[in-house]
């Protein structure tokens, strides 16, 4: 039996090994040593950078960066292993951050009267935690969405660890990609009745990005290492740090504890956690009127910081 199935594994995998291109039209910038996508809206207003989490992209943002753009310029960027920018590990917080603040070198972004609030999505909080400890003087203040920075050691479970081996993780990793019902019920999972459902647009920005040359392995190599994060003791380094900063999560959100919020914003000395009601892990998505005005918030406080 086990013959068959690895035979059948290899074979699928042959025939399925052509790799899909990105999207046509997306813009690039060198950040550091990855050749970076990117998007940017608005023209005018302090300027906001958007770091996404784990397998996400700057699609993520795209309910919410409009709003932002209103009064902000806004800038959103792929890390590297997730989206459309070059795959090039190692894929860890200290990669991620050197891409980060690549990013801002190469947006011009850092300087008087340019520093921008990062916010942080999920994992992506400890890239813009990690990015104020290195230069706080670039920023102008940091949002932890949805994140509470930590290296947690999540990651795939134990039991996982015989079929995350080739063939196998490559073959459920395709077949699992063409399942519509799978992606809409692991989003619907994470996001909650607030959001959209996915059409088939919807369905492209979470599925394309792993059919391109190089994710599967940077997938693999992101799974064995597990979510990235920081020890606690130094996401408490951020507390001593002066800058304007804010926690910001659903209140429903499932992958953390009920507590994680507010032990969160005392870790790294913010006011109380804002919570979203209603709202689960992907509140730029359920709830991107709410976390616009979160960043609003912080954004006077920043203002009011520099004066």
């Amino acid at each position: 039996m086990l013959v068959t199935v690895t035979a059948a594994s290899f074979v699928y995998n042959a025939v399925t090994a052509g790799r899909a291109a990105p999207p046509r039209g997306l813009r690039y910038v060198q950040a550091a040593d990855i050749r970076t996508r990117y998007q940017t809206w608005g023209t005018a207003g302090p300027p906001v950078v958007l770091v996404h989490g784990a397998f996400e992209s700057v699609d993520t943002w795209s309910r919410l960066a409009p709003l932002l753009a209103r009064d902000h310029r806004v800038y959103a960027l792929d890390l590297t292993g997730d989206g459309y920018s070059e795959r090039h590990g190692p894929y860890t917080v200290g990669h991620f951050t050197r891409q980060l603040l690549g990013f801002l070198d190469a947006m011009h972004l850092g300087g008087p009267g340019e520093r921008p609030l990062l916010v942080g999505h999920s994992s992506g909080a400890a890239v813009v935690t990690e990015a104020a400890l290195r230069s706080p003087g670039r920023l102008g203040g940091v949002m932890l969405l949805d994140g509470d920075a930590l290296d947690t050691g999540a990651g795939p479970p134990p039991a996982l660890k015989y079929v995350l081996i080739d063939p196998y993780r490559t073959s459920l990793l395709r077949l699992g990609l063409g399942i519509d019902a799978l992606i809409r019920s692991v989003y619907d999972a994470q996001c909650g009745p607030a959001c959209p459902r996915l059409d088939a647009a919807g369905l492209d920005q979470w599925r394309h990005p792993l059919r391109v040359p190089g994710a599967e392995s940077a997938l693999w190599s992101m799974l064995a290492a597990g979510v990235p994060g920081l020890p606690a003791d130094q996401v408490a380094r951020l507390a001593r740090v002066r800058l304007p900063k804010s926690v910001v999560f659903g209140a429903q959100d499932d992958v953390f504890t009920r507590q994680t919020p507010q032990e969160t914003a005392r870790r790294i000395g913010a006011p109380p956690a804002t919570l979203i009601p209603g709202a689960r892990h992907l509140t730029m998505i359920s709830s991107p009127e709410a976390v616009a005005t979160a960043v609003d918030r912080l954004t006077a406080a920043s203002i009011a910081a520099s004066s």
